[in-house]
């Protein structure tokens, strides 16, 4: 693809643009546009409409630069639609309402979009002038200066929550070609960027894979060894099954301590002002080891707050909460105490090994959280007492060592192909980004280019 500059340039005033080509012009949003409106958000059915019942929109609709038709509710059947929010083909719709990161998120609405979906109110509208094409202003909307733009103008008290108003949207600036150029750089754009969005999918997939991998990897190893000949037996744990004839199985208290922490007062600086002692919570379950501290607790903190000193190696588990957290674990590799929503396992070293625990831990993560749910928490917990009363494998000491070496070698191989793949995917993103930029700005001339003719 040799795509060139164009041969001429002005200065366009504004830092973010620089030159651009000289015969585009530069204008706000308002004089583009004919009108700006706002939907309607009745109280809804948490699921999703039925493809033939009619549905409001959520705000995530617009997120990820694709209009994602089934982010909506059902509307109840006993509220009347308000048929002129009903979307149609074209309609360029933008947050005004999300995340910093995600407000002033845009897409249009595809050709195909169905039927009887509706626009909330946490969603602009515009009905553009007939001198701009969608596509194009869509692409615009989507650059990183209109997200300086929306970052300005961004309100809200709330750094989960900012609100852009219409007034700041009509006052967003955009370089404008012709009609004509707007409908070739946007065929352009869409045809590129579709193929760089294929490619971030397949890295996206590999991800998946190598997820699903890393637990096989540790679900074969640790319920059924490295000898593929060995004699099995079963375990008589459902989700268990069968594990080698010559391991036991056991409860966790039988080969391990488990407890867990707390949080002193906050308000008493006497257990936090100059303290020494590591103290940590349960976001560093998110990490494979845990190697320093962030927070540190004073010794009054250890004598008066029943936190327990925690020497290496131990296992730290997450035990609270409906994220992804709870049931997850990971390795201390210094000596810490913990907060209330952590528990640690320490095992007896003659009996266990910590680097096997570990693995017996990940491999546990979905049962744990189904055991916790069946508690009928609503908030979801793991009690002690149900990590202790966890049944496990326990093959001999050794081939414990063994087996969590081999895993370790497996696990850090499929670690560098997932960081490889995260890699790729960040450099495909900031090059769709850069194209994006590139494109709506003038710094490439894509008036004669023509979409490469598909091969049979």
């Amino acid at each position: 693809m040799n795509i060139k500059p164009y041969s001429k340039y002005k200065p366009s005033g504004i830092e973010w643009f620089g030159a651009l080509p000289s015969h585009w012009v530069v204008k706000r949003l308002r004089f583009a546009t004919e009108r700006i409106e706002q939907g309607w958000s009745p109280q809804c059915d948490n699921q999703a409409a039925d493809d033939d019942a009619w549905g409001v929109m959520k705000v995530g609709c617009v997120n990820g630069d694709q209009f994602d038709a089934s982010e909506n509710k059902a509307l109840p059947p006993e509220l009347d639609p308000k048929t002129e929010y009903e979307l149609r083909p074209g309609d360029v719709l933008i947050s005004r309402a999300n995340t910093r990161e995600l407000v002033g998120s845009a897409a249009i609405v595809p050709s195909d979009v169905r039927s009887k979906l509706l626009l909330c109110d946490k969603l602009f509208r515009i009905a553009l002038s007939p001198e701009v094409d969608a596509a194009y202003l869509t692409f615009c909307l989507r650059t990183r200066a209109a997200r300086f733009q929306y970052e300005q103008d961004a309100t809200g008290a709330s750094g989960s929550m900012q609100n852009i108003g219409q007034d700041a949207i009509k006052n967003l600036v955009f370089p404008f070609p012709s009609y004509a150029e707007q409908q070739q750089i946007a065929a352009f754009l869409d045809w590129k960027t579709s193929q760089i969005d294929a490619l971030i999918a397949k890295k996206q997939a590999l991800l998946q894979k190598l997820k699903e991998k890393r637990l096989a990897v540790i679900t074969q190893a640790v319920t059924k060894g490295l000898n593929p000949d060995a004699p099995m037996r079963d375990s008589g744990i459902a989700w268990l099954g069968k594990v080698p004839a010559h391991w036991g199985v056991k409860r966790l208290k039988f080969v391990a301590h488990v407890g867990n922490g707390s949080t002193p007062n906050r308000e008493d600086s006497a257990y936090w002002d100059g303290g020494t002692y590591p103290w940590l919570n349960s976001s560093v379950v998110n990490q494979e080891q845990v190697t320093n501290a962030d927070q540190f607790v004073t010794p009054l903190a250890l004598s008066e707050c029943h936190l327990p000193r925690i020497s290496p190696p131990a296992v730290l588990v997450g035990i609270t909460g409906q994220g992804k957290t709870r049931g997850m674990a990971t390795t201390l590799l210094f000596e810490a105490t913990i907060n209330q929503h952590l528990a640690y396992v320490k095992p007896d070293e003659a009996k266990a090994s910590v680097g096997f625990l570990r693995r017996v831990f990940d491999m546990a993560y979905a049962h744990l959280r189904i055991e916790s749910e069946n508690g009928g928490s609503t908030k979801g917990a793991i009690t002690c007492e149900q990590i202790a009363e966890l049944p496990i494998p326990v093959p001999p000491l050794d081939e414990q060592v063994v087996i969590s070496e081999r895993i370790d070698m497996a696990l850090a191989k499929l670690a560098r192909m997932s960081d490889n793949a995260k890699s790729a995917i960040t450099r495909l993103t900031e090059y769709r980004s850069a194209l994006i930029t590139a494109a709506t700005t003038g710094k490439i001339d894509v008036r004669g280019w023509q979409a490469p003719q598909e091969t049979v």
